[in-house]
């Protein structure tokens, strides 16, 4: 059966997303440019012509991924709701006890950046853009006498590092951490930064 002939994007958005899909399972080290060609049924020059080297795909994957995260985060921090509302959607999708997918690609794009510029360019960006958006909806959450915290940016980072922190407990090594445990551990977290509550926050976002 003939292959659908795909515009350039459609191409290398297909090819982005076999490379994703190769990295988790592979990891990054491993994975290589055949191993996603043969993912699609396609030539290893097919992804060459698109991406001249493994690391050109790998950066452009990691993007790819990156920018698909922070264009769903913007969309539950986006909703007409109150600032509790949208804050607990989004870091229940984001926590790892949560829906968010690629728990293991991002483990793997930490420590390969370590070593990789460019990578530790593009974790480094939405690492950025993701504390700033939830210092964003923490401020507004002050403003309108929602919540109670002199330091939204502080807030925000330390409500980062603990669920990238229990993501790589959970990812990395299973029955660690029951995930009720650190479902409590999340929602305990952002009662105290909040100056809730914990039975107050959870009335309020139901």
């Amino acid at each position: 059966m003939a292959r659908v002939r795909l515009s350039v994007a459609e191409r290398r958005e297909e090819l982005l997303r076999a490379a994703i899909e190769q990295i988790e399972a592979r990891g990054v080290a491993a994975v290589r440019i055949a191993d996603v060609a043969a993912a699609l049924g396609v030539s290893n020059a097919l992804v060459l012509y698109h991406f001249s080297t493994k690391e050109k795909l790998v950066a452009a994957a990691f993007t790819y991924a990156a920018e698909g995260d922070l264009a769903h985060l913007r969309k539950l921090l986006g909703r007409r709701t109150t600032a509790l509302r949208r804050l607990r959607a989004a870091v229940r999708w984001y926590a790892p006890t949560g829906q968010a997918k690629g728990w293991r690609l991002w483990i793997e794009g930490w420590a390969v950046a370590l070593r990789e510029p460019a990578l530790r360019e593009v974790s480094g960006d939405l690492d950025r853009q993701w504390k700033a958006a939830i210092t964003e909806v923490i401020a507004e959450g002050v403003s309108a006498g929602e919540f109670a915290c002199a330091d939204p940016a502080g807030a925000a980072l330390r409500l980062t590092a603990l669920l990238d922190g229990l993501a790589v407990q959970l990812t990395s090594y299973p029955g660690a951490v029951a995930r009720y445990r650190a479902q409590e551990w999340v929602d305990d977290a952002l009662a105290r930064e909040l100056g809730l509550d914990r039975k107050a926050l959870t009335e309020r976002d139901g």
